[in-house]
């Protein structure tokens, strides 16, 4: 695995059109609101334009994705005999390979280069095929980088989806700066520990086949071979989105370690805003917000490290609308 330098702030591939660069088909870009005004304060983006890293001009003839929907060819929307899926892909292989320090990506939905999922697919008679495609560029990059977190701009508006990428996006940045420490057995182990509650939030299954493969873990077995099957999966688990089953589930587990410190009262008034949060009532930083304030009152070394409490800046605000 390799070990890249930690930065003060996490760091992000995206599309360059997104970050108002003038580089798409028609000399112009798609500025995301939502990447400019939430998220620049928090991370460092790194823009990428394929289609002008491959050397077509600005403005440039539409290229679309032709064929077969699992391997299109990608041509000029005018010009069908150009083919620019080798190039394409070569240089998602090469930015995937060269772009080690950046803990996710943001792709430009519906892309021929960049779209990971529901890009049209034409067909001879001019028609787009039922099944849809993948961006050329996106599919060769995410193929080499199956771990790292990544998604469209467009379902970024979703705030549960929103939430769900910025998590593991953290995640991610804390298994850099543990690799940049040295992966040990008890490095692996403490991840895993401040972790749990959030494996448990996302997917209970996960949360329980990683605790055995940790568990049966020995000291003659090598902790880089683990740490990487290890955090495929945690990553691969924390691709499904917690809901509020899930989360009120975690939210009593954390209770009941609080239970000989709280009155009878302050219990009553916890669990009451768990059962509005699970009913929709409440967002889910009500209750959160109260079981942080006992937290502090009563601190608990094991609860205060896990990152279930804090799994993004709270600045973000992203757990004030699921």
């Amino acid at each position: 695995m390799n070990n890249p330098a930690p930065h003060d702030k996490p760091r992000i591939g995206i599309s360059a059109c997104l970050t108002g660069d003038n580089v798409r088909f028609n000399g112009g870009h798609k500025s995301s609101a939502l990447c400019r005004d939430l998220f620049d304060e928090h991370f460092d983006w790194v823009a990428l334009c394929p289609e002008v890293a491959i050397g077509l001009g600005i403005p440039r003839e539409a290229i679309r994705l032709v064929g077969d929907p699992d391997h299109p060819a990608v041509t000029g929307s005018r010009n069908p005999s150009l083919d620019l899926a080798g190039p394409l892909r070569a240089y998602g292989e090469q930015m995937a390979a060269e772009l080690t320090d950046i803990c996710g990506y943001v792709f430009m939905q519906k892309s021929p280069s960049c779209g990971l999922e529901r890009v049209k697919v034409y067909q001879e008679n001019g028609h787009p095929a039922v099944k849809r495609g993948r961006g050329a560029y996106a599919e060769a990059f995410c193929a080499r980088r199956p771990d790292l977190p990544v998604e469209e701009e467009g379902r970024l508006h979703d705030p549960v989806l929103r939430e769900n990428f910025i998590t593991r996006v953290y995640a991610y940045a804390d298994w850099q700066q543990l690799l940049a420490e040295g992966l040990s057995r008890g490095a692996l182990i403490r991840y895993h520990s401040r972790y749990k509650y959030l494996l448990m939030a996302h997917n209970p299954q996960a949360y329980r086949a990683l605790g055995r493969l940790l568990g049966t873990m020995s000291r003659e077995d090598d902790p880089q071979a683990i740490g990487a099957r290890y955090f495929g999966q945690l990553m691969q688990a924390l691709r499904r989105c917690a809901s509020r089953g899930t989360h009120c589930n975690v939210l009593q587990h954390l209770v009941g370690y609080l239970r000989d410190d709280l009155s009878t009262d302050d219990r009553s008034e916890l669990q009451r805003l768990i059962s509005e949060y699970q009913k929709g009532i409440v967002p889910l930083v009500v209750p959160m917000t109260l079981l942080k304030h006992h937290l502090h009152n009563h601190p608990d070394p094991y609860l205060l490290q896990q990152a279930y409490l804090n799994p993004h800046p709270a600045s973000m605000g992203l757990r004030n609308v699921i």
